[in-house]
């Protein structure tokens, strides 16, 4: 047996007075999502644990089968597990987001997307010029970087996401520690002439003003997919987090070209690569980030554009060459919502369907929360063990 984990990043959501009262998930055309459903399963699941955070971290450690309150130590590690950045002890790690503050307020929780050619000198120049003792900074992806700062294992400072306060007063918001604001302000002193933003102004586009440091942990041990499940597989994901996770668990990583983590991503070479790997592997994971991104920004047209590019070009292809295979079981379902209204997660649980060899049809139509919302809630981290796995 061979399977499938798609997952569509922050797809749930809320009926949106943009969308006539509907969500995202209600607007798309997803006939091939759709169709798992019709002709397997439809279900709820709680991927957030009670009095935690509805993190990516958190719900996406949930998807794929590990206990956030067994295995969960923070979001900046995850993603420093995949940059093959190893700590000491005594050393804590947090993400370090681009971001546009103006006037106090969070303008832009990304600092509007850099690429990777604008962002990696604008983290060297911070890096080469900061000057405090005890401070690392790291490249990531695009907006999402890394800061690794001795002392602090023993006592991680609470945090606030950037995505959670946009367009509010940060000084409510900034974390009671004063290390982590002297690396804050002291990247607010080094880019007000930075050249980047410079160029940007002529432009009209935003500038990246500081640092903003949160998702602060140390290194979790997870076990493997081998030692846990008993299969191999591969990570097929634009974004450090989903990378770390599955480097941790033991699985492949596969870089696409033209993956972004963004509206833009490579839809088409995801899918692409899935099936590739199916040949080869027992387990591909596909995960895609657009639809959280959309969320975030409360942009209801991209958000239905992404679910739909991923219905298209990944559920799309791997359902036709699974329906020529056979043997074979498909995953898809949402780590967390990121309603329109709001721009930030929710802990309200998602729909999942699973859809393959083994698994009976229940009745259902259609992907939508409303359609799962009679179904019984389970916990996240079961779903690959109870559900997808199951003989």
């Amino acid at each position: 047996m061979r399977y499938v984990i798609i997952i569509p990043d922050g797809a749930a959501d809320k009926p949106n007075k943009d969308l006539d009262n509907r969500t995202p998930l209600e607007v798309a055309d997803i006939p091939n999502i759709d169709f798992l459903v019709k002709k397997g399963i439809l279900g709820r699941a709680a991927t957030v644990p009670d009095g935690m955070s509805p993190g990516s971290d958190v719900a996406n450690l949930s998807i794929l089968g590990y206990s956030p309150k067994e295995y969960y130590t923070g979001r900046a590690p995850l993603e420093a597990a995949n940059r093959n950045i190893s700590l000491t002890d005594n050393q804590a790690v947090f993400r370090a987001n681009t971001v546009t503050i103006q006037d106090g307020i969070m303008v832009d929780f990304a600092g509007a997307h850099p690429t990777n050619d604008e962002a990696y000198p604008l983290i060297d120049f911070l890096e080469e010029n900061h000057g405090i003792k005890g401070v690392k900074l790291h490249h990531g992806v695009s907006y999402r970087h890394l800061c690794v700062i001795d002392n602090l294992a023993d006592n991680i400072p609470e945090t606030t996401p950037p995505h959670d306060i946009t367009d509010e007063e940060i000084s409510n918001h900034l974390p009671d520690s004063i290390i982590l604001n002297k690396v804050m302000n002291r990247s607010a002193e080094l880019l007000k002439n930075y050249e980047l933003n410079i160029e940007r102004a002529k432009i009209g586009k935003k500038p990246v003003s500081q640092l903003w440091l949160w998702g602060g942990g140390t290194m979790p041990k997870l076990p493997t997919y081998q030692e846990k499940f008993g299969i191999n597989g591969a990570m097929i994901s634009a974004v450090d987090l989903l990378q770390g996770i599955a480097k941790l668990g033991g699985l492949e990583i596969i870089n696409v070209e033209g993956a972004t983590g963004f509206y833009d991503t490579n839809y088409k070479g995801k899918g692409e690569a899935a099936i590739k790997a199916l040949k080869k592997l027992d387990l591909v994971i596909v995960h895609v980030e657009a639809p959280d991104e959309a969320g975030h920004n409360g942009d209801p047209q991209e958000k239905v554009k992404a679910i739909e590019n991923i219905d298209k070009y990944i559920v799309g292809p791997i359902l036709e060459e699974a329906k020529k295979s056979g043997n074979i079981r498909i995953l898809c379902m949402p780590d967390h919502p990121t309603p329109l209204e709001i721009k930030t997660h929710t802990t309200d649980p998602v729909p999942f369907t699973v859809w393959g060899t083994g698994i009976a049809p229940d009745s259902s139509e259609k992907f939508t929360e409303k359609a799962a919302i009679q179904k019984e809630i389970v916990a996240g981290s079961s779903i690959i063990k109870e559900i997808l796995l199951k003989q």
